[in-house]
Protein backbone atom coordinates (compact mmCIF):
# COMPACT_ATOMS: atom_id res chain seq x y z
CA UNK A 1 0.00 0.00 0.00
CA UNK A 2 1.54 3.18 -0.62
CA UNK A 3 2.51 5.89 1.61
CA UNK A 4 1.63 9.83 0.08
CA UNK A 5 3.06 12.59 2.00
CA UNK A 6 0.90 15.60 2.84
CA UNK A 7 2.43 17.42 -0.54
CA UNK A 8 1.04 14.43 -2.71
CA UNK A 9 -2.58 14.57 -1.76
CA UNK A 10 -3.53 15.47 -5.01
CA UNK A 11 -1.70 12.64 -6.67
CA UNK A 12 -3.04 10.58 -4.60
CA UNK A 13 -6.50 11.28 -5.74
CA UNK A 14 -5.63 11.09 -8.96
CA UNK A 15 -4.43 7.76 -8.67
CA UNK A 16 -7.07 6.68 -6.21
CA UNK A 17 -9.75 7.62 -8.85
CA UNK A 18 -7.60 5.41 -11.43
CA UNK A 19 -7.53 2.16 -9.45
CA UNK A 20 -11.18 2.78 -8.99
CA UNK A 21 -11.89 2.70 -12.50
CA UNK A 22 -9.77 -0.35 -12.46
CA UNK A 23 -11.87 -1.82 -9.70
CA UNK A 24 -14.77 -1.28 -11.72
CA UNK A 25 -13.85 -3.11 -14.80
CA UNK A 26 -12.76 -6.03 -12.86
CA UNK A 27 -15.69 -6.39 -11.55
CA UNK A 28 -17.44 -5.87 -15.28
CA UNK A 29 -16.12 -7.37 -17.60
CA UNK A 30 -18.39 -5.56 -20.14
CA UNK A 31 -17.03 -2.37 -18.76
CA UNK A 32 -14.12 -0.09 -21.09
CA UNK A 33 -12.33 2.32 -18.72
CA UNK A 34 -8.70 1.70 -20.28
CA UNK A 35 -8.90 5.13 -21.96
CA UNK A 36 -10.18 7.13 -18.94
CA UNK A 37 -8.25 5.30 -16.52
CA UNK A 38 -4.61 5.84 -19.02
CA UNK A 39 -5.51 9.22 -19.21
CA UNK A 40 -5.78 9.76 -15.43
CA UNK A 41 -2.57 7.60 -15.19
CA UNK A 42 -1.18 10.37 -17.28
CA UNK A 43 -2.26 13.18 -15.32
CA UNK A 44 -0.60 11.56 -12.57
CA UNK A 45 2.90 11.01 -14.15
CA UNK A 46 2.89 14.77 -14.97
CA UNK A 47 1.66 16.13 -11.74
CA UNK A 48 4.52 13.54 -10.52
CA UNK A 49 6.82 15.51 -12.21
CA UNK A 50 5.72 18.80 -11.33
CA UNK A 51 5.52 18.07 -7.62
CA UNK A 52 9.27 16.40 -7.48
CA UNK A 53 10.61 19.53 -10.06
CA UNK A 54 11.37 21.88 -7.48
CA UNK A 55 11.23 20.42 -4.24
CA UNK A 56 11.88 23.04 -1.69
CA UNK A 57 13.87 21.53 1.79
CA UNK A 58 11.01 20.90 3.73
CA UNK A 59 9.48 18.75 1.25
CA UNK A 60 12.60 17.00 1.30
CA UNK A 61 13.31 16.52 4.22
CA UNK A 62 9.69 15.01 3.88
CA UNK A 63 10.87 12.63 1.43
CA UNK A 64 13.95 11.87 3.26
CA UNK A 65 11.48 10.49 6.15
CA UNK A 66 9.11 8.45 3.82
CA UNK A 67 8.84 5.43 5.68
CA UNK A 68 8.69 3.21 2.08
CA UNK A 69 12.59 4.40 1.50
CA UNK A 70 14.78 1.33 1.01
CA UNK A 71 16.77 1.06 4.56
CA UNK A 72 20.43 0.02 4.88
CA UNK A 73 19.87 -3.84 5.01
CA UNK A 74 18.01 -3.61 1.66
CA UNK A 75 20.88 -2.28 0.26
CA UNK A 76 23.34 -4.37 2.31
CA UNK A 77 20.77 -7.64 0.90
CA UNK A 78 20.99 -6.14 -2.61
CA UNK A 79 24.87 -4.99 -2.91
CA UNK A 80 26.56 -7.12 -0.87
CA UNK A 81 27.29 -10.92 -0.76
CA UNK A 82 28.30 -13.46 2.42
CA UNK A 83 26.80 -10.87 4.77
CA UNK A 84 27.88 -11.73 8.41
CA UNK A 85 26.10 -9.80 11.12
CA UNK A 86 28.22 -8.91 13.93
CA UNK A 87 26.89 -7.61 17.10
CA UNK A 88 27.60 -6.41 20.30
CA UNK A 89 30.02 -3.34 21.57
CA UNK A 90 31.82 -5.67 24.37
CA UNK A 91 31.20 -3.80 26.92
CA UNK A 92 27.46 -2.95 27.41
CA UNK A 93 24.88 -5.02 24.84
CA UNK A 94 24.19 -4.97 21.38
CA UNK A 95 21.97 -1.96 19.47
CA UNK A 96 19.97 -2.98 16.94
CA UNK A 97 19.38 0.78 15.45
CA UNK A 98 23.22 0.22 14.06
CA UNK A 99 23.80 -3.01 12.05
CA UNK A 100 27.04 -3.86 10.61
CA UNK A 101 29.56 -6.92 9.93
CA UNK A 102 31.87 -8.38 7.61
CA UNK A 103 30.69 -9.06 3.76
CA UNK A 104 31.62 -8.66 0.25
CA UNK A 105 31.46 -5.86 -2.31
CA UNK A 106 30.90 -6.85 -5.79
CA UNK A 107 34.16 -9.88 -4.28
CA UNK A 108 36.15 -7.74 -2.33
CA UNK A 109 35.61 -8.47 1.69
CA UNK A 110 34.85 -5.44 3.18
CA UNK A 111 32.90 -4.10 6.80
CA UNK A 112 30.05 -2.54 6.09
CA UNK A 113 27.39 -0.79 8.80
CA UNK A 114 24.46 1.41 8.93
CA UNK A 115 21.78 3.10 10.53
CA UNK A 116 18.54 1.02 10.39
CA UNK A 117 14.98 2.43 10.90
CA UNK A 118 12.83 -1.12 10.50
CA UNK A 119 9.90 -1.45 8.03
CA UNK A 120 6.92 -1.88 9.96
CA UNK A 121 5.69 -1.03 13.84
CA UNK A 122 7.68 -4.03 15.41
CA UNK A 123 10.83 -3.78 13.88
CA UNK A 124 11.09 0.34 14.14
CA UNK A 125 10.20 -0.29 18.15
CA UNK A 126 12.88 -2.59 17.81
CA UNK A 127 15.64 -0.60 15.66
CA UNK A 128 14.55 2.33 17.68
CA UNK A 129 13.57 4.17 15.01
CA UNK A 130 17.25 4.52 13.34
CA UNK A 131 18.55 6.28 16.98
CA UNK A 132 21.35 4.64 18.14
CA UNK A 133 22.65 4.13 21.70
CA UNK A 134 25.97 4.85 23.36
CA UNK A 135 26.77 1.02 22.62
CA UNK A 136 25.63 1.22 19.23
CA UNK A 137 28.60 3.87 18.40
CA UNK A 138 30.87 1.69 20.50
CA UNK A 139 29.88 -1.16 17.72
CA UNK A 140 30.66 1.07 15.31
CA UNK A 141 33.95 1.02 16.92
CA UNK A 142 34.48 -2.06 17.18
CA UNK A 143 33.91 -2.74 13.51
CA UNK A 144 35.99 -0.04 12.50
CA UNK A 145 38.54 -1.36 14.50
CA UNK A 146 38.21 -4.77 12.84
CA UNK A 147 38.58 -3.18 9.22
CA UNK A 148 41.79 -1.82 10.31
CA UNK A 149 43.49 -4.77 11.56
CA UNK A 150 42.84 -6.90 8.50
CA UNK A 151 43.22 -4.12 5.80
CA UNK A 152 39.36 -3.95 4.84
CA UNK A 153 37.73 -0.79 3.24
CA UNK A 154 34.48 0.42 5.37
CA UNK A 155 31.11 1.20 3.99
CA UNK A 156 28.81 3.28 5.74
CA UNK A 157 25.11 3.80 5.24
CA UNK A 158 23.60 7.01 7.17
CA UNK A 159 20.02 7.16 8.01
CA UNK A 160 18.92 8.58 11.36
CA UNK A 161 16.91 11.05 12.71
CA UNK A 162 19.96 11.69 15.22
CA UNK A 163 21.54 9.68 18.29
CA UNK A 164 19.09 8.59 21.09
CA UNK A 165 18.40 11.20 23.47
CA UNK A 166 16.95 9.51 26.52
CA UNK A 167 18.35 9.40 30.07
CA UNK A 168 20.04 5.82 29.58
CA UNK A 169 22.00 6.52 26.52
CA UNK A 170 23.66 9.34 28.64
CA UNK A 171 24.21 8.45 31.34
CA UNK A 172 26.59 5.40 29.32
CA UNK A 173 28.19 8.26 27.54
CA UNK A 174 26.34 9.18 24.39
CA UNK A 175 28.62 12.02 23.80
CA UNK A 176 31.82 10.45 24.49
CA UNK A 177 30.69 7.34 22.28
CA UNK A 178 29.92 9.75 19.46
CA UNK A 179 33.18 11.63 19.46
CA UNK A 180 34.82 7.93 19.88
CA UNK A 181 33.01 7.10 16.95
CA UNK A 182 34.25 9.85 14.61
CA UNK A 183 37.47 9.94 15.87
CA UNK A 184 37.82 6.33 15.03
CA UNK A 185 36.63 7.19 11.93
CA UNK A 186 40.00 9.78 11.69
CA UNK A 187 41.84 7.34 12.57
CA UNK A 188 41.89 4.26 10.24
CA UNK A 189 44.17 3.97 7.57
CA UNK A 190 41.40 1.83 5.18
CA UNK A 191 39.22 3.60 2.66
CA UNK A 192 35.97 5.24 4.19
CA UNK A 193 32.98 5.59 1.51
CA UNK A 194 29.80 6.70 3.16
CA UNK A 195 26.26 7.20 2.05
CA UNK A 196 23.22 9.37 3.07
CA UNK A 197 20.54 7.27 2.11
CA UNK A 198 17.82 9.43 4.13
CA UNK A 199 18.19 11.32 7.23
CA UNK A 200 21.25 12.38 8.64
CA UNK A 201 20.04 13.76 11.81
CA UNK A 202 23.25 15.57 13.91
CA UNK A 203 26.27 13.97 15.30
CA UNK A 204 24.60 10.67 15.00
CA UNK A 205 25.35 10.65 11.51
CA UNK A 206 28.79 12.59 11.65
CA UNK A 207 29.93 9.40 13.76
CA UNK A 208 29.31 7.03 11.26
CA UNK A 209 29.72 9.76 7.49
CA UNK A 210 33.29 11.26 8.55
CA UNK A 211 34.90 9.32 5.39
CA UNK A 212 36.58 10.24 2.67
CA UNK A 213 34.11 10.49 0.52
CA UNK A 214 30.77 10.84 1.11
CA UNK A 215 27.96 10.91 -1.18
CA UNK A 216 24.08 12.10 -0.67
CA UNK A 217 20.73 10.54 -2.49
CA UNK A 218 18.95 13.25 -3.97
CA UNK A 219 16.41 13.83 -1.76
CA UNK A 220 18.42 12.73 1.70
CA UNK A 221 18.97 15.77 4.22
CA UNK A 222 22.12 16.15 6.61
CA UNK A 223 21.84 18.54 9.61
CA UNK A 224 23.26 19.38 12.52
CA UNK A 225 19.26 19.11 13.84
CA UNK A 226 16.11 18.79 12.77
CA UNK A 227 13.82 21.49 10.95
CA UNK A 228 11.16 20.86 13.96
CA UNK A 229 14.02 21.29 16.64
CA UNK A 230 15.62 24.04 15.12
CA UNK A 231 12.35 25.95 14.87
CA UNK A 232 11.66 24.96 18.38
CA UNK A 233 15.22 26.26 19.54
CA UNK A 234 15.05 29.54 17.61
CA UNK A 235 11.37 30.45 16.90
CA UNK A 236 9.57 28.81 19.65
CA UNK A 237 7.60 26.87 17.79
CA UNK A 238 8.13 23.56 15.79
CA UNK A 239 5.16 24.88 13.64
CA UNK A 240 8.49 27.38 11.90
CA UNK A 241 10.44 23.83 10.59
CA UNK A 242 9.51 25.34 6.80
CA UNK A 243 11.72 28.86 7.80
CA UNK A 244 14.19 26.18 9.67
CA UNK A 245 14.71 24.15 6.81
CA UNK A 246 15.30 26.67 4.67
CA UNK A 247 18.31 28.08 6.77
CA UNK A 248 19.82 25.17 7.57
CA UNK A 249 20.85 24.27 4.25
CA UNK A 250 20.47 20.82 4.59
CA UNK A 251 19.65 19.37 1.45
CA UNK A 252 22.10 17.52 -0.88
CA UNK A 253 22.33 20.16 -3.26
CA UNK A 254 23.09 23.02 -0.53
CA UNK A 255 25.69 20.39 0.80
CA UNK A 256 27.29 19.68 -2.30
CA UNK A 257 28.25 23.53 -3.10
CA UNK A 258 29.36 24.38 0.72
CA UNK A 259 31.75 21.17 0.11
CA UNK A 260 30.60 19.14 3.04
CA UNK A 261 29.90 16.00 1.02
CA UNK A 262 31.27 14.72 -2.64
CA UNK A 263 28.84 13.41 -5.14
CA UNK A 264 24.78 13.71 -5.33
CA UNK A 265 23.26 10.47 -6.26
CA UNK A 266 20.34 11.17 -8.27
CA UNK A 267 16.93 9.70 -7.51
CA UNK A 268 13.98 8.82 -10.39
CA UNK A 269 11.08 11.15 -10.67
CA UNK A 270 9.36 10.29 -7.17
CA UNK A 271 12.22 9.41 -5.64
CA UNK A 272 13.60 6.50 -4.27
CA UNK A 273 10.48 4.75 -2.08
CA UNK A 274 8.53 4.56 -5.74
CA UNK A 275 12.02 3.08 -7.75
CA UNK A 276 13.71 1.07 -5.04
CA UNK A 277 15.74 -1.49 -7.37
CA UNK A 278 16.45 1.35 -9.15
CA UNK A 279 18.20 3.68 -6.56
CA UNK A 280 19.83 0.87 -4.96
CA UNK A 281 21.79 -0.10 -8.10
CA UNK A 282 22.53 4.10 -8.23
CA UNK A 283 24.05 3.77 -5.13
CA UNK A 284 26.02 0.92 -5.48
CA UNK A 285 27.65 2.18 -8.67
CA UNK A 286 28.52 5.21 -6.69
CA UNK A 287 30.46 3.58 -3.97
CA UNK A 288 32.39 1.23 -6.13
CA UNK A 289 32.86 4.32 -8.27
CA UNK A 290 34.38 6.07 -5.15
CA UNK A 291 36.10 3.17 -3.53
CA UNK A 292 38.10 2.43 -6.51
CA UNK A 293 40.67 5.00 -6.84
CA UNK A 294 40.90 4.75 -2.79
CA UNK A 295 41.90 1.11 -2.91
CA UNK A 296 45.31 2.45 -4.74
CA UNK A 297 46.17 4.66 -2.13
CA UNK A 298 48.71 3.97 0.60
CA UNK A 299 47.25 3.40 3.77
CA UNK A 300 49.34 6.44 5.62
CA UNK A 301 48.22 9.20 2.51
CA UNK A 302 44.49 7.68 2.96
CA UNK A 303 44.34 8.48 6.44
CA UNK A 304 46.54 11.88 5.81
CA UNK A 305 44.17 12.71 2.59
CA UNK A 306 40.84 12.35 5.05
CA UNK A 307 42.05 14.51 8.00
CA UNK A 308 43.25 17.39 5.47
CA UNK A 309 39.89 17.17 4.46
CA UNK A 310 38.25 17.65 7.71
CA UNK A 311 40.75 19.78 8.72
CA UNK A 312 40.34 21.99 5.40
CA UNK A 313 36.41 22.31 5.80
CA UNK A 314 37.21 23.72 9.42
CA UNK A 315 38.97 26.56 7.93
CA UNK A 316 36.80 27.08 5.65
CA UNK A 317 33.90 27.63 8.26
CA UNK A 318 36.23 29.53 10.30
CA UNK A 319 36.60 31.99 7.27
CA UNK A 320 32.96 32.06 6.03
Amino acid sequence: MKHYLDFEKPLAEIEGKAEELRALARENKDMDISAEAEALDRKAEQLLAELYQSLDPWRKAQVARHPQRPHTLEYVETLFTEFTPLAGDRNFGEDQAIVGGLARFNDRPVVVMGHEKGHDTSSRLERNFGMARPEGYRKAVRLMDLADRFGLPVITFIDTPGAYPGRGAEERGQAEAIARSTEKCLQIRVPLVSVVIGEGGSGGAVALATGDRVAMLEHAIYSVISPEGCASILWKDAEKMREAAEALRLTAQDLYALGVIDRIIPEPVGGAHRHREEVIAAVGKAIEEMLAPLEKLDPDEIRAQRRRKYLEMGKKGLAA
